[in-house]
This record gives structure tokens, sequence and C-alpha cells, in this order.
């Protein structure tokens, strides 16, 4: 709304009711870029002409100016007034034939330039709260305690209260994984996983030179009968297990099952890995089975597919100030520190509230993919969930993964045969990942070639001469 009196050319919409003014102003601003009433390019009035305008003092609209830049909705020109941001996007190059590598297990990339933009100038903005010693100084093998804190924080939802203390920084959940093992076990001894498993805990597993022993699984996950009958006859020093949306079959084990298998784990004095990489994905699962047993878990809480790959950082958190103490060391023997500006950037996202609008924008477009896939694949085929991205395919016969495999790959999509993931004799099953694909077309193509594919038997589609 526009002043003409005064000489305005945008004037928002307020009311006094609507909390501290300042914010107040900073959410029209953003209301009005999104729906178009703010251009970009477009000057703001002056602060204090659009302080007269609304009546108030030019403190208040200052400050909304300022969290509006914060957010990175405007920006100021020295000796020119304050702008609409100009939004520069740059898109990924699409494959030949519109077709994606569905290979990586990738969060999508959401439809939110505003948001891009926020993630961007908190990055920026670590200067002035931190300076050089952030890029010139060593920190904690576990991190400060400040990001141990905002780690915890980020974890709350999911695990209650958890003193800092107990939250270790690590680089990624690899990175953590790696940290837990070396302090649990040591060449030659045996943990036990869930039968299908993520390739990370194999190739760690190999390098370290620990047995692995696979447990069955159902549809539900993994069978807590299977895990009491390897603990009755052999001593475990581990059990790694994904129990919300497990990569790759995407299945949830129940509270009940959680349950039992924390019970099982107790009785025969075995620790718990719990790889939660999927937990924050879900509006909400059964209690993780480190708020069940706290001091029996180590649980690794990455950030890599709840928030943003690139950062490569985890919070494991330990099950008391003994533990804490190896695992500390671990991590010291092995990457020095999970890196600072990494850690800041995180922490920064987490208390400005960043990183639960990437969560939202992360669920959002996932849902859309879900859609997506519950359209074009046939559900007795593709085993997934509304939260996850990505899908497991248990093939009809006469397919094998194999030939699956090699087929979408002549075609430009890339997927994952179950040997990748198997402890045992691999089952006929892909994983696809959903969020690689630039947009929803894009994957939808893909899904489609996919479809026509398994939709007739391995010999119709063959063309060999």
């Amino acid at each position: 709304m526009a002043d003409v009196r005064l000489g305005i050319s945008w004037q928002p919409v307020i009311r006094k009711s609507d909390g501290p003014l300042y914010l107040a102003i900073a959410d029209a601003i953003a209301a009005d870029i999104s729906e178009g009433r703010l251009s970009e390019g477009m000057r703001l009035p002056p602060q204090r002409t659009l302080a007269e305008a609304l009546g108030i003092d030019f403190t208040t609209v200052s400050r909304a100016y300022n969290e509006a830049q914060h957010r990175g909705l405007v920006e100021g020109r020295v000796g020119q007034g304050t702008y609409v941001k100009t939004r520069r996007i740059r898109t990924g190059s699409t494959p030949a034939g519109g077709l994606i590598d569905m290979s990586m297990n990738l969060p999508p990339l959401f439809d939110d330039p505003m948001l891009a933009a926020r993630l961007w100038d908190d990055m920026a903005a670590l200067q002035a709260d931190h300076g050089l010693e952030l890029l010139m100084r060593y920190q904690p093998p576990g991190g400060t305690l400040h990001n141990r804190a905002a780690g915890a924080a980020w974890l709350k939802p999911r695990l209650g209260e958890v003193p800092a203390e107990r939250v270790l920084i690590a680089a990624g959940a690899q990175g953590a994984l790696l940290a837990t093992l070396g302090s649990l076990t040591k060449a030659g001894d045996m943990i036990c996983a869930e039968a299908i498993t993520y390739p990370g805990l194999r190739a760690l597993a190999a390098h370290l030179g620990i047995r692995l022993h696979g447990l069955a699984m159902d549809r539900e996950g993994l069978l807590p009968e299977a895990f009491e009958e390897l603990c009755a006859k052999q001593t475990p020093k581990a059990l790694y297990c994904n129990p919300t949306l497990h990569n790759p079959t995407t299945t949830t084990l129940s509270l009940e099952r959680r349950q039992a298998i924390v019970t099982i784990a107790r009785r025969h004095d075995v620790a718990i890995i719990e790889d939660d990489a999927y937990g924050a994905l879900p509006v909400s699962t059964p209690r993780p089975l480190a708020a069940l047993a706290p001091d029996l878990v180590y649980y690794v809480g990455g950030l890599a597919k709840c928030l943003s790959p690139a950062l490569r950082i985890a919070y494991l958190v330990v099950p008391d100030s003994r533990s804490s103490v190896r695992v500390e060391g671990a991590i010291r023997a092995t990457v020095g520190m999970a890196s600072p500006l990494a850690a800041a950037i995180a922490t920064r996202w987490i208390e400005d509230g960043t990183a639960d609008a990437v969560l939202a924008a992360i669920r959002r477009e996932t849902a859309a993919r879900q859609r997506i896939v519950s359209e074009l694949l046939p559900a007795g085929v593709a085993q997934t969930h509304p939260h996850a991205f990505h899908a497991w395919l248990q093939l009809p016969p006469p397919w094998t993964r194999g030939e699956l495999s090699a087929r979408l790959q002549a075609a430009g999509i890339s997927v994952v045969a179950s040997d990748a993931f198997a402890l045992g004799a691999p089952p006929e099953a892909v994983r696809l990942g959903l969020g690689a694909a630039a947009g929803q077309a894009e994957l939808r193509r893909s899904l489609l070639v996919i479809n026509d594919l398994i939709g007739r038997p391995p010999a119709a589609s063959s063309f060999v001469v």
C-alpha cells in the first residue's frame, strides 16, 4: 500500500497485535516480495519517511530493515537507500535426455530463492560474529561447548534434554562412525547390523578389520529375535542399526521392536550405535533408541540428509563422560577435529531458525516427489515412505537387479543394486535416490522410464543384434 501524500512507494499493512513491530514489518516485506507487490531492485521508502507514515519511531523501522537484510530480502546501498535484493539463481545442467543419476541419496533441491539467499547471507555474517579466530585457530577435537550446545538443541525434539558435554562434533556421520567404532572395537572383533545395511559401514568395517554379521529383517525392519539369537551364541561388540527410514529399505522400527532391542542389548551388555541420518525428516517417529537407553547408545545425528551435505557435520551423543573421553581421543587420532567453519555455520543456522526453515522446505519437496513415486511406480514394487527421499524397488520376476541396472544405465539412469547393501545373499532389488533430480519434472521423466521397463519382461525391452 502506498501513501501518495508522503510520496511513499510502499507501505506495509501491519497491526500492533502482530507482535514486535520490527518483526511485523520484516514479515510484511517478505510477504509482499513473495506475492509480487515488491519487485526485485525496487527501492524501499527512507526509514524516517516510513516511520512518520506508520506513526512509529525511527529505531523500529531501522531494526525492521536490518532484520530484512539479515533474512536476505533487501540490501543497503551506501548513499542510495535500501533495495529489494536481486536474486541470481544458478541452476544445474540437465543431463542429455533429461535423465538423472539416482545412485546418490541426496536431499532434494527446494525452490525457495529467499531461503537460499538466507543460507548464504548467514555464512557471510560469520565474519562479524567470529572474526579471524574462526579461520586461524584450532578447536577441541569434540568441538566447542557453544557448538555442542547447539547440537543438543537441534536434537532436543528427538532426544529430549541432553547435556552439551555428551555431544561431540564429528566430521559427518562417517567421521562419527569411525570414531565410535575406533573406541569400541579392535581388528578381529565382530559387530552386527541389519542384513541390508549402509554401505559406509561395510567400508569402515573392511578398513578397520572388523567382522560384520547380518541380522535378519522383514518388511518392518530388524527382527529382535535374530539379535537375541546371535547374542546367545556369540559376543558382538556392538549393534549398528538405522531404525528410522532405514537406508535403503525405508522401514521404520516400531516402538515395540526398539524396546525389545534395548532389552536384549542391556541383557547381553552390547553397545548400540544408532545411525539416525533420516530421523529429523518425519514429523513424528517412535522414540530413538538413545532416548530409551541413553546409557547404552551411541547416537549419530548427521546433518547431511536434513540440512546440508556440504557441511559434513554430525552430532555424536555418547552415553557418559568416560565414553566421551574415549571417542574424543579417536576423533583426535583420525581427523583431528571437524571443520570449525562448518560447525559455526551449522550453529548459526540452528540458533536463528534457518535450519528449521530448510528442514521444512526439504520435507515439502520430499512429499511432492513421493506423490510422483506413488503415481508412477507400482505400490507392490516400490517400498518407500512419505518422508523419505529414497525408494527400495523390489523387482518382479523375471527381472534381476543386474539386468535392470544395466538397462537403466543404457538409458542414462544410474541406480544402486542391492549388492552394495547386503551382508549376505543380495535380494533382487535396487535403491532409487529421489533427491538428485534438479526438479520434479526431471524426476517424473526418469520414473516413467523405470516404470516402462519393469512393466514388461526383460526380453521384450531388449534389442541386441
